[in-house]
């Protein structure tokens, strides 16, 4: 007989519980949607943030960084401590905390304090995830679990165009820091969603947290992630501390590795890290987030609002363009990706959206030249089909269905520590090369062509170690 609450029948779960599919769905929704406005809602605001603080777009990209690194971080644990003192508490838990942020980023007069804003937005980092895992307690059946997944996941690839329509729009009229406020209030009511319309859920083996070991592989990616952040200022770079980052991280992360050993309730079972379940997913994640996110939520919308090398839209004539068809091309996409993996398998359906993905970039730069409304709108309406659409809510599901049963929060957490940590390099890594490669003709857009070339080769990378990803047999439907 199964012990865990994640491996109960759909008729046994819905018992357990007492609440309706589509009560759970809604509120599930309305925490991913609050999450995401924190992750695209400031896409198109990011050129006021720069005019209003007096900021240079490299400080700006750093609180962005800040936000996705705290994420990253926060997502390394918080399922796990979801899966022991109950999903329900520390998701609303995350919400509230967001609430706080966004009040901070709102009243920031400076960047110091806008990063402060981030870091603390950054603890709902694993929203997503925990929305899944609480999803899969109600709905066992592969298929409708499918489905339902996409359902909720294709609001990472942006709330059908609204999020980022409204923050050109707000930033446009009202300054950044209404884009804040509202999401302060919508982070409120999903507060209160989860609070009330959601069950609660543990892993009944789970009674102690690992905090040892959260604090190693904290410190130890942590460490990593700045190392990283300040190796993609290249010639500014302060080498020595990269340096010195990179070897507490290696440090912490032993540590961490003899703590999960010695430890009778480990974060994570180290023999669980040796499997390609984990290991092969994770970067894969990583990779396609550094080679697709900022291409989309940073290079085409700075492009299009560009007046010398781009197309010289207003942060909101931007969002309508590029983000909207991106994101409502992304969320009628991915119930139907869902239930295909469920169908076909998800490593080929993951494989078909990551290799559209790459295609469609490279569609992108082969066309900046034209300076094409159309084409630039086309190649974004691809991107949110297979990335979006598909590679995005796939690579969310491997997570949750991979996941060992004794320890559900264990892979979701680390992979939505991937996604976070992928996105955070992105916004690094390309904006690097794009600063490297921008020439001296302010009207050529060079830089940007860079930037998308480094993430079609990250991207192609992600293909190729997506064929180590093993099969999720129970997850997939059989016959």
């Amino acid at each position: 007989m199964n012990t865990l609450t994640t491996e109960r029948r759909p008729s046994e779960a819905a018992q357990g519980s007492g609440v309706r599919i589509s009560v759970l769905v809604t509120a599930l929704l309305v925490a991913c949607f609050a999450f995401q406005l924190n992750a695209s809602m400031l896409s198109p605001a990011l050129k006021s943030i720069e005019d209003t603080l007096g900021a240079s777009s490299a400080e700006i990209g750093l609180t962005q960084t800040a936000f996705f690194t705290s994420a990253a971080l926060f997502s390394l644990f918080l399922p796990r401590l979801g899966d022991v003192l109950g999903r329900r508490k520390v998701l609303a838990g995350m919400l509230a905390l967001m609430v706080v942020g966004c009040v901070v980023a709102a009243l920031a007069t400076s960047v110091p304090m806008l990063f402060v804003g981030r870091v603390v937005q950054g603890v709902s980092g694993p929203v997503v995830p925990l929305c899944l895992i609480m999803l899969r307690v109600e709905v066992q059946e592969p298929k409708r679990y499918g489905t339902l997944l996409g359902v909720i996941t294709a609001v990472n690839g942006g709330i059908a165009g609204v999020d980022s329509l409204a923050g050109g729009y707000l930033a446009d009229r009202h300054g950044f820091p209404s884009v804040f406020w509202a999401m302060a209030v919508v982070a409120a009511v999903a507060t209160a969603a989860i609070a009330i319309f959601t069950p609660e859920s543990k892993a009944p083996a789970a009674s102690r947290m690992d905090w040892p070991g959260v604090a190693f592989l904290v410190v130890s990616i942590g460490a990593l992630l700045i190392a990283l952040n300040e190796a993609g200022k290249l010639a500014a770079a302060d080498w020595s501390l990269v340096a010195v980052l990179v070897v507490v991280a290696a440090a912490a992360f032993v540590a961490f590795w003899r703590t999960e050993n010695r430890s009778g309730h480990p974060l994570v079972a180290t023999h669980h890290l040796k499997q390609r379940a984990t290991w092969a997913t994770l970067l894969t994640t990583v990779l396609t987030m550094t080679g697709v996110f900022a291409v989309m939520n940073g290079l085409i919308p700075a492009f299009a609002q560009d007046t010398q090398a781009g197309l010289g839209m207003s942060a909101e004539q931007s969002a309508w363009w590029t983000l909207t068809p991106y994101a409502l091309a992304g969320l009628a996409m991915g119930p139907v990706a869902g239930r295909l993996a469920a169908t076909f398998g998800y490593g080929r359906v993951l494989r078909v959206g990551l290799i559209g993905s790459v295609a469609t970039v490279v569609l992108m730069f082969l066309t900046l030249g034209s300076h094409s409304r159309i084409l630039l709108l086309a190649a974004s309406l691809l991107v949110g089909i297979t990335y979006a659409g598909v590679a995005n809510i796939v690579l969310n599901g491997l997570g949750i269905v991979l996941s060992p049963g004794e320890n559900p929060g264990f892979l979701p957490g680390l992979n939505a520590g991937a996604f976070n940590l992928g996105a955070g390099l992105s916004f690094a890594l390309l904006y690097a090369v794009k600063t490297a490669c921008d020439p001296v003709d302010p009207t050529s857009h060079g830089g940007y062509t860079a930037g998308m070339i480094a993430g079609v080769v990250i991207m192609a990378l992600a293909i190729g170690t997506s064929f180590l990803i093993p099969k999720p047999v129970t997850a997939e439907a059989q016959g």
